[in-house]
């Protein structure tokens, strides 16, 4: 294969809505209130004459199937000589972002709250934009990569003696064991540079959501705001700064031990939360991930490269779904039941959290005992998977909440040096390990899975065979 000059451009946008909008990542409905920091998406083109990529960071819970096929139709348009099956847009997984079309949420009739469709038609026009932007600011470049340490993401999911788990689950129970699953505190780093070696952005990419203030009813990007500012603060206002999620489907940034002397240090450093429970952790994990860069930065600037390989394979893998037991079918008719007789007793208001609460949870175990009707009939999901080597490097794109085992399953046995694997580049749902389904607790049940370990473990053979042959030679 031959090196060859790497076209790169960049371009960046403001997706933060104009008025009020519904907010993803709750079972309740919440209305933003104000805007606390803006909502982006960040666009990075890369062209060799042979090969072509497209990657969007977006600040949202997911990426609905709406907003990235319609993106895909528009550039179409505004880029014939693209092909859109080269893109990808992953999210961040803010809390307080407004929610995508198709919503399960009750529907608000209120001319002064945008609606979902309303949103999603906005977000398709602003990321066709910035995607045609950075394809047509694209210039040569070359590129540099490294890897650091920041600890930002824990394992969510306690386990007791009796052998359960619970998301978010509490260590000071007579009961706690032990954290469920493994943590990794590497952040992956890919840094872009001009013809004349000035540094023009960089993907940053770890196995952590950005969801610290999750539950609040105001708009915001959550840590990856303040770690924007920290970044840019310390290496330049126009630098363009991509964030992407490794496999965390049972990461967060929250904690679970420690929670004292953490706040207490905070407290020395000058980090406190004021008003916003979780601000100051923010501001902790923007310093911590900041600190990773400029560890990694001059290091990885002593191997820039102007040539490389650079390949993107675009593929579906058909993925077994994550089977209903009879057992499993039967909870959930029961809380069905549970939720609709909840449901009817509560005053029809769509703003009301317990109305809304239970307006989602029908909605979440009749899609379940739809899908256990179905599975027979569909016993595989196609899923989208994007491979790229660039350099000495791949990366690896997945629709789920991937359980962190995953991920490390796939660059542990990548023959890449480095293995970016990106979730969240599509519309979610979670695939947990087997360990987690035993063990049980929300994320791991059988309305939060659309595939399950086994499907998760195809997933990770079939991109590492696309990954490996790539570096076959």
């Amino acid at each position: 294969m031959t090196l060859e000059t790497i076209l790169i451009g960049w371009a960046g946008v403001d997706v933060t809505p104009d008025k009020a909008v519904t907010l993803a990542g709750q079972f309740n409905i919440r209305v933003s209130e104000r805007v606390h920091d803006p909502v982006t998406a960040t666009a990075l083109a890369l062209d060799n004459g042979s090969a072509q990529a497209i990657i969007v960071s977006l600040d949202a819970v997911k990426v609905s199937d709406y907003v990235r096929d319609r993106c895909r139709n528009r550039l179409g348009v505004l880029l014939p000589e693209f092909n859109p099956e080269n893109l990808f847009i992953s999210a961040t997984h803010t809390h307080t972002a407004p929610t995508q079309a198709v919503s399960k949420y009750p529907v608000l009739n209120d001319p002064a709250v945008m609606t979902p469709e309303e949103y999603s038609d906005m977000l398709v026009e602003k990321l066709a934009c910035v995607c045609a932007e950075a394809w047509k600011g694209r210039k040569p470049g070359a590129v540099s990569w490294g890897r650091g340490q920041a600890v930002v993401g824990f394992n969510r999911r306690l386990t007791y003696f009796d052998n359960s788990s619970r998301m978010y689950g509490k260590a000071d129970d007579p009961q706690f064991s032990h954290a469920e699953g493994y943590e990794d505190h590497g952040v992956d780093m890919l840094f872009t540079y001009d013809d004349r070696l000035n540094l023009t952005g960089m993907i940053v990419n770890l196995a952590c959501p950005s969801q610290r203030t999750e539950g609040e009813n105001f708009v915001s990007a959550d840590f990856w705001h303040e770690t924007r500012n920290e970044i840019r603060k310390r290496h330049g206002r126009n630098l363009f700064i991509l964030p992407q999620c490794s496999a965390a489907g049972d990461q967060s940034p929250h904690l679970l031990l420690h929670k004292a002397a953490e706040t207490r240090m905070r407290q020395l450093k000058g980090l406190a939360d004021g008003s916003i429970p979780g601000l100051g952790q923010r501001q902790e994990i923007a310093l911590r991930i900041a600190a990773a860069v400029d560890e990694v930065l001059p290091l990885a600037a002593r191997d820039i490269r102007r040539k490389l390989l650079f390949i993107h394979k675009v593929s579906t893998i058909d993925l077994p779904v994550r089977k209903i037991s009879l057992e499993e079918a039967q909870y959930c008719r029961q809380q069905l039941k549970s939720h609709e007789d909840a449901l009817a007793k509560c005053e029809k208001n769509p703003r009301a959290s317990d109305y809304s609460t239970h307006y989602r949870k029908v909605r979440y175990y009749m899609d379940a005992l739809a899908r256990f009707a179905e599975q027979r009939e569909r016993p595989v999901l196609p899923v989208e998977s994007h491979v790229i080597r660039l350099g000495d490097i791949a990366f690896a794109t997945n629709r789920f909440e991937l359980y962190l085992d995953f991920g490390l399953r796939i660059k542990a046995r990548s023959r890449a040096v480095q293995t970016f694997v990106v979730q969240l580049a599509g519309e979610g749902s979670y695939l947990p390990t087997a360990r987690a389904i035993t063990a049980g607790s929300y994320g791991a049940g059988a309305p939060d899975n659309l595939v399950g370990p086994e499907g998760g473990q195809t997933l990770v053979e079939e991109q590492l065979k696309a990954i490996n042959a790539m570096f076959a030679e």
